[in-house]
C-alpha cells in the first residue's frame, strides 16, 4: 500500500495543485483547487487547505474547515487527480483527515460534515463505507453526511 500523507498548501506546493484535474463528468462535483485555495485565503483562520500526497508525489487535495456557529467540522473539495485515481488514494486519504480533525486544530468538535451529490456513486460509496451517514439536511443539490470521531 502506498503511503499517503498531508501536507499544508504553503508557498512550495499551492502552484502544483492547479495542474491536479477531475475527469470531465467530475468537475460538476467538485471545486477545481484554485477555487478552494481562494475560500482559504478567505476564511484563513478557520480552515487549512491540505495536499494529499502518495510517496511525496502530490496526488490530490482536500481542505478542513471548522465552523464556528455550529462547532462542527467540514471536509470541502476532497479531489484525487484523475491520472491517480483507482488507486485506493481517496480511502486512504479520507482516513488521514480524519486523523487530522482528531487532532481539534480549530476547535474541540468530533462532528465532521461533508456534502455530496447523489449522483457522485464514487464519493458516496466511499463516505458510507466510511461510516458517513445522512443528516436529513442537504446544502441545494447535495446531501449532508456526518461521522462523529470516537475518542
Amino acid at each position: 500500500m502506498n503511503n499517503v500523507t498531508l501536507k499544508k498548501i504553503d508557498q512550495t506546493n499551492f502552484a502544483a495543485c492547479f495542474n491536479l484535474q477531475l475527469r470531465e463528468e467530475q468537475a460538476q462535483f467538485v471545486s477545481h483547487p484554485i477555487r478552494s485555495l481562494a475560500q482559504a485565503y478567505v476564511y484563513y483562520n478557520q480552515c487549512t487547505p491540505l495536499g494529499i500526497y502518495a510517496n511525496a508525489e502530490l496526488v490530490g487535495y482536500v481542505m478542513v474547515i471548522y465552523d464556528y456557529e455550529e462547532a462542527t467540522y467540514n471536509m470541502w473539495h476532497l479531489m484525487i487527480d484523475s491520472r491517480q485515481q483507482g488507486k485506493g488514494y481517496g480511502k486512504q486519504a479520507l482516513q488521514c483527515v480524519m486523523e487530522y480533525i482528531a487532532t481539534k486544530p480549530f476547535g474541540n468538535s468530533n462532528i465532521v460534515l461533508i456534502t455530496c451529490a447523489p449522483q457522485n456513486t464514487i464519493a458516496a460509496h466511499l463516505y458510507n463505507a466510511y461510516g458517513f451517514v445522512p443528516t436529513g439536511r442537504r446544502d441545494e443539490e447535495e446531501i449532508e453526511l456526518s461521522f462523529t470521531i470516537k475518542n
